[in-house]
């Protein structure tokens, strides 16, 4: 008898799992996916609403995709209930579906703010395809919209960038101290601040808006609780998520902020797995089970739920918080336990340059990064990455901490030297090499072209 294997979500969880599955299994078991909307990738709804990609490309699979992969497709179908003793879910049309293994990727959703005015048409979260769609309606035919975004955090700074791009009219309302409050400290975050300053958007720091109301002609009047009044066309709450727990509700499924799950991706129901925005599980830098809503990690959940559904023993080494973000033109990332206080901080800071490099020790191992800088002192050198892979590996730097603290600009010394590239190549998630996703749109292989500034090392490659 086939086993039947059931996914709930369509983002990047859903989609690793199931080719994970299919990688393992040869297309022996039953996947039924069950998703209320097209798969897609939240992180290219940017993309579409600066206008750099049309809508369908924000989609990560289609019918030829689901086709090609044996996959029973349900999507505009919403689940309504599981049973984790009778092993089936049920369906908003009261259809049931039974289930041997169980994988929950329903992610999370806006955290609504709780002021007069919220529900007036061109307020909105910017969060799905239909939010996205939304305010592109809305803004049509303005010249230049005004915008004003309250909430001043990574996901808002993501959508930030795209209307910036557009050329739009920007204000940012956040009540705590600094702009993104759980990305960068208080120092970087004002480089961040200044740099927005001079692209000639307001920022409102320390600032809680008191109501929302409406103006003239269909303007949207932001008033703050210091009495400031924001007139905008569109007001945006970005205002942080929630995972989608409702439906877990009452199910015997064990949560805390999330749904908790062991290294397998299981929950306390074996046959059960999450992943995702919703599952809150092992993490580098800290023995305590947290939720890390960011890309990455899905994915990562995504394909080990997907081998221990397909009968493999897999298990995950946790993953590393990490965010990176390009704010209007400055690339800004953070890793791990940034935010110690008990930690040894090595800090380097340019204002006038826009640099800002902070590194956090235990003992001699980075267990903290923050980087701000423009693109030649961030994205067009490696360091952020090798950072990233010396934490990743929890490689020890020993005498080279004292090095850094004297050349914090040169990682690749210390990198090289401990032989973090060596244990990167050794490591895989699911001991064989990765593969590339199986969809492409429209079935079309991507093509690139190799600039002259790189052709020299294609040119030498071996063949």
């Amino acid at each position: 008898m086939r086993t039947q294997q059931v996914i709930i979500g369509g983002g990047p969880v859903a989609t690793n799992a199931l080719e994970t599955i299919r990688e393992f299994d040869d297309g022996e078991s039953q996947i039924v996916l069950i998703c209320d909307e097209p798969a897609h990738s939240r992180m290219a709804l940017p993309y579409w609403l600066s206008g750099r990609v049309p809508r369908e490309h924000t989609h990560t699979a289609d019918d030829a995709y689901y086709h090609n992969l044996n996959i029973d497709a349900r999507i505009g179908q919403k689940v309504t209930g599981i049973n984790p003793n009778a092993n089936k879910v049920t369906l908003d049309d009261g259809d049931t579906v039974e289930f041997d293994n169980l994988l929950i990727a329903t992610g999370a959703a806006p955290v609504g703010l709780k002021v007069t005015g919220t529900d007036l048409p061109g307020v909105q979260p910017l969060w799905t395809i239909a939010h996205t769609q939304s305010l592109l309606d809305a803004t049509n035919g303005i010249a230049t919209p005004r915008v004003a975004l309250i909430g001043a955090g990574f996901i808002g700074f993501i959508m930030l960038n795209a209307m910036y791009k557009l050329g739009w009219r920007l204000t940012v309302i956040e009540r705590e101290t600094h702009v993104l409050p759980r990305m960068l400290d208080i120092d970087s975050a004002g480089l961040v601040q200044s740099w927005l300053d001079a692209r000639g958007i307001q920022v409102h720091t320390n600032a809680s808006v008191q109501a929302i109301n409406n103006g003239d002609g269909g303007v949207k009047v932001v008033e703050l609780m210091n009495g400031v009044r924001i007139d905008a066309d569109v007001v945006i709450v970005a205002t942080g998520i929630k995972p989608n727990l409702d439906l877990i509700q009452g199910s015997g499924i064990e949560m805390d902020e999330g749904i908790l799950v062991n290294n397998r991706m299981q929950t306390n129901f074996p046959n059960i797995y999450a992943g995702g925005d919703i599952a809150q599980g092992p993490v580098l830098f800290n023995d305590q089970p947290t939720i890390h809503p960011i890309q990455p990690t899905a994915v990562d959940h995504g394909r080990v739920a997907g081998a221990n559904m397909a009968g493999q023993e897999v298990r995950y080494p946790g993953s590393l918080l990490m965010n990176i973000l390009d704010v209007c033109g400055l690339q800004n990332s953070s890793f791990g336990n940034w935010e110690d206080s008990d930690a040894e901080a090595m800090t380097i800071s340019n204002p006038d340059g826009f640099i800002y490099r902070k590194l956090l020790w235990t003992g001699d191992e980075i267990s903290g990064a923050i980087f701000v800088g423009q693109a030649n002192d961030m994205g067009m050198l490696t360091d952020v990455g090798m950072i990233k892979g010396i934490m990743q590996t929890r490689t020890p730097l020993g005498p080279w901490k004292n090095f850094l603290s004297e050349n914090p600009f040169d990682i690749r010394r210390p990198y090289v030297a401990s032989k973090v590239a060596e244990k990167l190549v050794g490591t895989t998630l699911l001991g064989r090499p990765a593969k590339s996703r199986q969809f492409r749109f429209s079935g079309v292989e991507p093509t690139t072209t190799v600039s002259p500034a790189h052709d020299v090392f294609f040119s030498t490659k071996k063949s």
